[in-house]
């Protein structure tokens, strides 16, 4: 019997390895689950229910096995002599059990174990019991223990009919073979009264039997999905966020920014959110100067004005804005003397003397060499210079047509530097002085008259603006080729050029290289 029950808890250690396996490779599989990883392996999926097969509250079963007797187990009638039964015996039987939790219930067992007795008569064992069983579910394989008490009955034609109270206890194991079906094993051990009244009798038991579980696999009933969430106003921000969810904004809170003031013109684009105002930017109309344009608008908005509200800085037109204007309703006279002023007025009469053709200034014959005569009429310019110290001039050089007229051009240019260089070496300003040289292009007499060709041959004076910007300084005079001379024709050496007024004979009068100053004075430009 010892040899049977070892056996048997062997084989409950056996069968709670093998199951124990893939209970854990399940309740590995629901771990990841919950944390929201991908299962790997064999891919088994985590049962929809609590990861147990052994949740049904109720189980029907039978059962089958040995019952193992004791000879003092053996009852019998009042008035009949003890016929002990053989053993082992065949059991047969069911059983239903009640499972309030997982863990813990109650069943109640029917039994049957037909035997002879040692008499050869036909006899045998039943038993009605109820235990307590406590199970530990892990997957599909789940541990038990029972301890209970019931009634225990034998007879026989010889013995006759005998039942007492017997208890029981023992260990077993379920495993699931579906969410419905499970191989049960149980070991135990029945406690019984002995024949002669006096000790207990154990009697051994081995049963294996299918349990069938009610309302196993029942999976929970599904939340039901969240309503979907609606956008009433269109705004981007469902209702159940938007503080304004049938107006629609793109504000934090769904809502359209307030209009604290009603004039139309929400705070957020209201220069004045507390007064009511209109177009352009919600404020009251204001302004200040009386120029008619509103302070909102209005550069200048406490000096009226034209101009985006601000004073007209050149209201004369003459060129010369505010504040320089010291004449803002007059316009000044352009005559290159003050002319930044702004203000009317008229060259002084020792500026005019030295505008235009200026007389008495002489060069050595084809030179640009000042003759020692020249001084005079040059430090009087240089002393008009010095009193207006504001004066800018441009220094000309003119030539008759004898000779070359790319020499007569640079001779004309190199004279007007000459008288450029006197004025500097006098402490004048270089950059008050511009030259140029125009050699025979702009003559102001007849180049057929040898008193006409000595008034060509001068220097003139022209007073420039006082802050001329480049564009109205001159630009230097190109060389212009003279169009009779033909175009492969090799210039001239220079030092073979004939210069203005020379002839190939020495003329009867004065020489035209000594360059007096011409009678007739052209009229001086000026205001």
């Amino acid at each position: 019997m010892r040899t049977i029950m070892k056996t048997g808890f062997l084989a409950v250690l056996l069968v709670g390895a093998i199951s124990a396996r893939p209970a854990r490779a399940e309740s590995a599989s629901a771990s990841v689950g919950l944390e929201g990883a991908k299962a790997s392996g064999s891919g088994a999926s985590v049962p929809e229910s609590t990861g147990s097969r052994f949740d049904a509250p109720v189980e029907l079963g039978f059962l089958g096995g040995l019952f193992l007797p004791a000879k003092e187990a053996t009852l019998h009638g009042a008035d009949y002599a003890p016929d002990p039964l053989k053993s082992p015996a065949p059991e047969i039987g069911g059983r239903a059990a009640y499972l309030p939790v997982r863990y813990l219930g109650l069943e109640l067992e029917g039994a049957v174990m037909p035997a002879k007795t040692e008499s050869g008569e036909h006899g045998g064992f039943f038993t009605v019991r109820g235990h307590a069983l406590l199970q530990y579910p892990m997957g599909s394989f789940a541990p038990f223990v029972v301890g209970g008490i019931g009634r225990l009955g034998s007879g026989s034609t010889n013995t006759g009919t005998g039942i007492g109270l017997a208890g029981h206890f023992g260990i077993g194991a379920k495993l699931a073979l579906d969410d419905f079906v499970a191989l049960r094993l149980d070991l135990r051990d029945t406690l019984s009264d002995k024949e002669s009244g006096s000790g207990t009798a154990m009697s051994p038991e081995v049963l294996l039997g299918l349990s069938f579980r009610i309302g196993a696999g029942k999976k929970a009933p599904e939340a039901a999905p969240p309503p979907p969430k609606v956008d009433t106003d269109g705004d981007g921000k469902t209702d159940d966020v938007d503080a304004c969810p049938k107006v629609a904004a793109t504000t934090a809170d769904g809502c359209p920014p307030p209009d604290t003031d009603l004039d139309g013109f929400t705070d957020d684009k209201d220069a004045c959110p507390n007064e009511v105002g209109k177009l352009p930017c919600g404020c009251p109309l204001r302004d200040a100067d009386g120029d008619k344009v509103i302070d909102e608008l209005d550069k200048c908005p406490n000096e009226p004005g034209p101009i985006e509200g601000c004073p007209d800085p050149d209201a004369d037109r003459d060129g010369v804005p505010l504040p320089a204007d010291k004449c803002p309703d007059q316009q000044e006279t352009k005559n290159g003397y003050e002319d930044g002023d702004g203000c009317p007025d008229e060259v002084p009469e020792k500026v005019k003397k030295f505008t235009g053709v200026i007389q008495g200034i002489e060069f050595d014959r084809a030179k640009d060499t000042i003759r020692p005569v020249s001084a005079p009429t040059l430090d009087g310019a240089v002393a008009v210079l010095n009193e207006y110290p504001a004066l800018r001039i441009l220094i000309s050089g003119h030539t008759d047509t004898d000779g070359d007229r790319a020499v007569n051009m640079d001779l004309s240019k190199r004279r007007a530097d000459s008288v450029k260089g006197y004025f500097v070496s006098k402490g004048i300003a270089a950059d008050r002085i511009e030259t140029v040289g125009m050699g025979p292009d702009q003559p102001i007499a007849d180049n057929k008259t040898a008193a006409g060709r000595q008034k060509n041959r001068r220097i003139e004076f022209k007073l420039l603006a006082e802050a001329a910007s480049a564009d109205s300084k001159p630009a230097a005079q190109p060389v212009i080729p003279d169009p009779q001379k033909k175009p492969d024709a090799k210039p001239p050496e220079k030092s073979e050029a004939k210069p203005e007024g020379a002839s190939a004979a020495p003329p009867a009068t004065k020489p035209a290289d000594s360059m007096p100053a011409p009678s007739t004075v052209a009229p001086a430009g000026g205001k």
